[in-house]
């Protein structure tokens, strides 16, 4: 029975193996976002197409992850919906009982009110009634993979150029790939400066889908 029970205790534990990596974690960040062949994941996780692959290599071992051949591409995506959850969920709970996580989450931003919950019933509502614009500011592909209900993509990269689509008359929601993503706070940022008014939204799809909202893809 022992051995039954140490068992059992060692398979669980090739998933918790797979996640002790700051890398890991990230390149499942980005894998929430969509689909993606294993060189735009070094590209966006800043490491080499080789340490890229051996991370992909131990999260497909635990199974966290799953492949598919495109022509001579090689596409990573996440084995289920329930391991999005699985890093929401892991996240959360190291942002509410880790203090130097609270402390620099605080720091990335210049006003750290940015950071506040948003009430997500609410902007949903608001955006239903175009009484707000939600901002879906990650690459194209990212949100066409999927994206909140009535957002908008428009990439923090063409922001500076396409200001003239949004109008300063109504309130805009920016938001990426969650809490640890720069790129709604760039556009916010962006956006202040021009006399828009502008909020962060922490969440990212996954972070929005885990909490019982629905998603658009």
């Amino acid at each position: 029975m022992r051995q039954i029970k140490d068992h059992l205790y060692q398979q669980v534990a090739r998933v918790g193996k797979a996640l002790a990596s700051p890398k890991r974690l990230e390149l499942l960040e980005l894998l929430c976002q969509g689909e993606k062949a294993v060189e735009l994941l070094a590209e966006q996780a800043a490491i080499s197409v080789k340490l890229a692959s051996a991370h992909l290599k131990a999260l497909r071992e635990a199974r966290l992850v799953e492949t598919r051949r495109d022509g001579k591409y090689i596409l990573y995506r996440l084995a289920s919906d329930g391991v999005a959850d699985l890093w929401v969920a892991l996240r959360s709970q190291a942002e509410e009982r880790l203090v130097e996580l609270q402390l620099a989450l605080k720091g990335l931003v210049e006003q750290p009110e940015q950071l506040e919950e948003l009430d997500r019933e609410m902007i949903l509502a608001r955006a239903r009634t175009g009484e707000v614009v939600i901002l879906d500011v990650r690459p194209q592909e990212e949100f066409a993979a999927a994206h909140l209900p009535f957002a908008r993509s428009l990439p923090v990269a063409e922001l500076g150029r396409r200001l003239k689509e949004i109008s300063k008359d109504t309130p805009v929601v920016a938001y990426c790939r969650g809490p640890f993503c720069l790129m709604a706070r760039d556009a916010v940022e962006l956006l202040r400066k021009k006399g828009y008014r502008a909020q962060h939204l922490q969440d990212g799809v996954a972070e929005w889908r885990a909490n019982g909202f629905p998603i658009e893809a």
